[in-house]
């Protein structure tokens, strides 16, 4: 019995660009190990295994090649993404229960086009000095901000032009006890409010394109310094991908769009 498989770009409206994450619809529950074979065949930073549990809510579980993780925003674009292009859900919300609790997406045409919106908690950073062998790692970089929350450690550097230089040493980072380092800075783009980088090796994650989950951060600490509930983000990694925030009270709206690259099945 084959199992169908996408591979779908998130967070973009092109191919080949934004984050992406391979989707893995099920009827029902599968064996963790198996799904996680299934990740690292895939060897992309996340798939998604999304399976009906009635009354229009779905289970989601998320690994990278390596673990499971907790929170992913562009696998979960991702399959909500699938479940609607392929007719699997017709709702306009699809509720996803996950290890972060429940998560909802809808859809929305903005000039034309359809971005997805999902519901995430927010997860905000709170001021925290860099341990030493954190602060090591990002090689001679002087951070102007440091903090951290329950994921990750997160930096803000002096320029959108530091982070897309940052060259953090990846050994060292691996080390450090979080799921990975966020890197920002304010944008210097039209229409950015600020840029950031993912970085999370110990997730077997060197860089990650597109990090809807950095957002839970990135949102309510540039929302509180802009004084905006409404922003939009860029990732710019060597693939890229603009992230739209809507920050409501302690949650946060992620919006972008996926795009489905590849059909296939599992034999």
């Amino acid at each position: 019995m084959t199992q169908p498989l996408f591979h779908v770009d998130a967070f973009t409206d092109r191919p080949f660009a934004g984050n992406p994450a391979a989707v893995c619809p099920l009827d029902g529950p599968a064996d963790a190990a198996w799904m996680q074979s299934v990740a690292a065949e895939m060897n992309l930073s996340e798939t998604a295994f999304p399976w009906p549990e009635g009354d229009g809510v779905w289970r989601l579980r998320w690994f990278t090649p390596t673990v499971e993780v907790d929170l992913c925003g562009h696998a979960t674009l991702a399959a909500a993404h699938v479940l609607w292009s392929e007719g699997v859900a017709d709702a306009p919300e699809i509720a996803f229960e996950t290890r972060s609790g429940r998560l909802t997406a809808t859809r929305e045409a903005i000039q034309g086009k359809s971005r997805i919106w999902l519901d995430f908690p927010a997860v905000t950073a709170k001021l925290a000095p860099l341990p030493d062998e954190l602060q090591r790692a990002l090689c001679g970089m002087r951070p102007i901000y440091t903090g951290k929350n329950a994921m990750d450690w997160v930096v803000e550097l002096v320029s959108a032009d530091h982070v897309r230089r940052f060259q953090p040493d990846l050994a060292l980072l691996a080390r450090v006890k979080a799921r990975g380092l966020v890197v920002t800075a304010a944008g210097d783009a039209p229409g950015v409010d600020f840029v950031s980088r993912f970085f999370a090796p110990a997730a077997g994650i060197d860089e990650d394109p597109v990090t809807g989950s950095a957002h839970c951060c990135l949102g309510p600490l540039w929302g509180e310094r802009l004084k905006k509930t409404d922003l939009t983000g860029y990732q710019c990694s060597a693939r890229g991908g603009a992230v739209h925030m809507r920050l409501k009270g302690d949650r946060v709206h992620l919006g972008g769009a996926a795009v489905t690259v590849v059909r296939g099945e599992i034999c």
